[in-house]
């Protein structure tokens, strides 16, 4: 077992051997692909016989999973600790941030809501926030021989510099390396790479080892030139230049990916993009799916036709729900049902289809009721204390095996209740409409499962049972990325760059 660093945050002081390597990935821009590149690199050291963790320091997303400690972390950390092949922990996001308006947010503090917050008062707040961050890193460090830490968003955010716990502030705080990541699809990248770099302090730009330009399609010869000059200009290395990976389907922080490759008689799934949508990575699977054509609605959009209307989980359920009739989707769904089409409703979509949502004590907004749909004889109450476990049961309508988490507030009571949706070990969760149109419940993760994924659709109307085993899918595409580091990123070279005080030329690495 590895021993971390001391009580002060400082450099480790401990030898080679007992001393873990914490590397970090920063990116020039959001989506730059860090949380990719970090998922590959865990999966390439566990693949090599190493203990190792992902980890990063302050995230803001509204797409989180339930932790084997009853914590709540960032989706993409949590696939990263897939990656590793060790179950996510509250000690790998440390703080999490879920927005629920423009100005502020849910503190989400190792793993347990701290409270809501507006923008000035977490930055305020962030002294205390950096003590949690720096003991979760301290704790990880001494289970793991290898901690892979991701940045958020850019480390030349200027106005986000003051405190910085996400970036180079974490990075300065523990002293470990960072190498920095661009993305050449969106354009400009050695802009965004010799900018950032630029406007680094000098003692970050020392930390900073190289760069790792990601998501280049065509031939590598035709960007030689490019990266000579790069290196000839910064002095430092592009340890690679990783391929644009075609097909890639894994748990995003926050854009909704387009919707996959699907047959002409597919069945048709509209999915109303909610400002506050929270956990859309519940429709991954069925973008996979060959019988599905599944249509994410934005405001302003005509509705497509659909077999099967799903409302999605939220943030700020109240809210959403209003936006959701200013854009008339309420009267849009109403068509739907009179047609005979199907509803889901998971989490806060779930919470929309009763007769009335409370917030009486303001935990996602301002308190005070809204009437719902009132498609669900059921009223909810947001309560404190979120309810985060991971659960399995079973699908009643078709007795399927079906497995997913929850992370809500919200506790729903009710005659429909009494027609439940799911059996979930002891207890019923979930209710189903008498006409049978309509079903909602709690549970996320619900089509993850290809079993439960075939029973689901199959109620909704479709015809066969092709889905594919997400969970599956997750690990092939896992061991995808680590051939990816293995053929694209120069390992040899990251480690010469590595200071010697770091972990990396343990004798247990090969290469």
């Amino acid at each position: 077992m590895k021993t971390g660093g001391d009580n002060s945050g400082s450099s480790c002081q401990l030898s080679t051997i007992n001393c873990p390597l914490t590397l970090m990935v920063q990116g020039c821009t959001s989506d730059a692909g860090k949380s990719t590149v970090v998922a590959a690199l865990c999966r390439w050291f566990a693949q090599r016989g190493y203990s190792v963790a992902p980890f990063k320091p302050q995230n803001m997303a509204l797409n989180s999973a339930v932790t084997v400690d009853g914590g709540e972390i960032g989706r993409s950390t949590a696939l990263q600790a897939l990656a590793c092949g060790i179950e996510p922990h509250s000690d790998m996001n440390p703080v999490l941030l879920k927005p629920q308006t423009d100005m502020g947010a849910q503190v989400i503090l190792r793993g347990q809501v701290l409270g809501n917050m507006q923008a000035l008062d977490y930055h305020a707040y962030k002294n205390t926030a950096r003590e949690a961050v720096l003991a979760a890193w301290q704790d990880l460090s001494s289970r793991y021989d290898v901690i892979i830490a991701e940045g958020a968003g850019s480390p030349a955010e200027i106005n986000l510099r003051d405190n910085d716990i996400a970036n180079m502030g974490f990075a300065e705080m523990v002293d470990c390396p960072v190498i920095l990541v661009a993305d050449i699809d969106r354009g400009g990248v050695f802009a965004h790479l010799t900018g950032t770099l630029d406007l680094l302090s000098q003692t970050e730009q020392q930390r900073t080892l190289g760069f790792v330009i990601n998501r280049f399609r065509g031939d590598l010869s035709l960007l030689q030139g490019g990266l000579d000059w790069l290196e000839d200009r910064t002095g430092k290395p592009v340890f690679g230049v990783l391929p644009y990976l075609h097909g890639l389907t894994l748990d995003a922080e926050d854009a909704v990916a387009d919707p996959g490759d699907h047959e002409h008689d597919a069945l048709k799934v509209v999915v109303p993009v909610l400002p506050r949508m929270s956990n859309h990575n519940d429709f991954d699977p069925l973008r996979l799916h060959p019988q599905v054509d599944l249509r994410f609605v934005k405001m302003g959009e005509v509705w497509p036709a659909a077999d099967l209307i799903i409302l999605p989980g939220s943030k700020a359920t109240r809210a959403d729900l209003a936006f959701l009739r200013e854009q008339a989707w309420d009267k849009q769904i109403e068509k739907h049902l009179r047609y005979g089409g199907k509803v889901l409703g998971i989490c806060g979509g779930f919470q929309m289809l009763g007769e009335r949502i409370e917030d009486p004590d303001g935990l996602e907004s301002d308190a005070g009721s809204s009437p719902g749909l009132g498609w669900l004889a059921m009223t909810t109450r947001l309560i404190s204390g979120k309810q985060l476990r991971t659960v399995q049961g079973v699908f009643l309508p078709a007795g399927a095996a079906i497995h997913g988490y929850e992370i809500h507030n919200g506790i729903s009571e009710g005659p429909a209740l009494l027609r439940p949706m799911l059996q979930l070990g002891d207890r019923d969760e979930g209710a189903i409409s008498d006409d049978d149109q309509i079903m909602g419940c709690y549970l996320h993760g619900l089509f993850d499962n290809a079993v439960a994924c075939n029973a689901l659709l199959q109620w909704a109307g479709l015809r066969g049972d092709r889905a594919v085993d997400y969970d599956d899918h997750r690990q092939q595409d896992l061991d995808r990325l680590a051939g990816m580091i293995e053929q694209h990123l120069d390992m040899k070279r990251l480690r010469s760059a590595l200071p010697t005080s770091h972990g990396l030329n343990h004798p247990r690495i090969i290469y």
